[in-house]
């Protein structure tokens, strides 16, 4: 399976790279990336690019992938809607595109989340745009899969890249295994997010198209 990694420097982009380069039957990993991970394996190739909404200096990089793992995305506090739905939808539309273009067999996942709002009319500005985002996705003419989790916990050093939020999972990890007990449906960890991706790569569209944490987990567990 030859997959490619948007967003793989953040904590649910770190866990499903590491679950990828994990995976005997991924083969190799692209990792579209601004500045260069600090990180090295055979089947991993970084690929630099800077301008998110056009793919055209790399598109020949783009061909015959099997599973696109869209990572990419930041927070809406403190962002005006027109600048949250550039980076949330017009990023994610334009890689999805540029991805899709040669690889009539590709699977795109998309991490979305908890309270995305698919009717796009809610009060909530993220979860409209963020509802929006998967709708374009789901009429494109490829295998997709929405991701909705709620909790996620960070596993196997996968870290938040903004410093606050850091320090908010240090806080709060202790709340996982509690929240596991009293929420099952709600929570989540970075690796259970990183094997599902692989395992919904093979499921070619079947099963439904937007999972949350439930079945984020159920499929997490099956990936050997």
């Amino acid at each position: 399976m030859r997959v490619i990694v948007f967003g793989a420097s953040g904590m649910v982009g770190q866990g499903v790279l590491r679950a990828c380069l994990l995976e005997p039957d991924v083969t190799e990993v692209l990792a579209v990336v601004r500045t260069p991970l600090n990180a090295d394996h055979p089947k991993l190739r970084q690929l630099v690019h800077t301008d998110f909404t056009d793919y055209t200096a790399i598109q020949g990089e783009l061909k015959n992938l099997d599973a696109c793992f869209f990572c990419l995305g930041v927070t809406s506090v403190g962002r005006r809607e027109e600048e949250y739905t550039r980076i949330t939808y017009d990023y994610t539309l334009a890689a999805a595109h540029a991805v899709s273009a040669d690889s009539p067999n590709l699977t795109f996942t998309y991490v979305s989340g908890v309270g995305t709002d698919s009717t796009e009319r809610g009060r909530s500005m993220w979860a409209r745009v963020k509802g929006r985002t998967e709708n374009a996705l789901l009429a494109m003419p490829f295998n997709a899969y929405m991701f909705r989790p709620g909790f996620i916990q960070p596993r196997n050093g996968a870290s938040a890249r903004v410093p606050v939020y850091r320090l908010l999972y240090r806080l709060t990890g202790w709340l996982y295994p509690v929240l596991l007990r009293l929420t099952p449906k709600h929570v989540t960890t970075t690796e259970h997010l990183g094997r599902a991706m692989i395992a919904a790569a093979r499921l070619r569209g079947r099963g439904p198209a937007v999972l949350y944490s439930l079945e984020i987990n159920r499929l997490g567990a099956e990936v050997n």
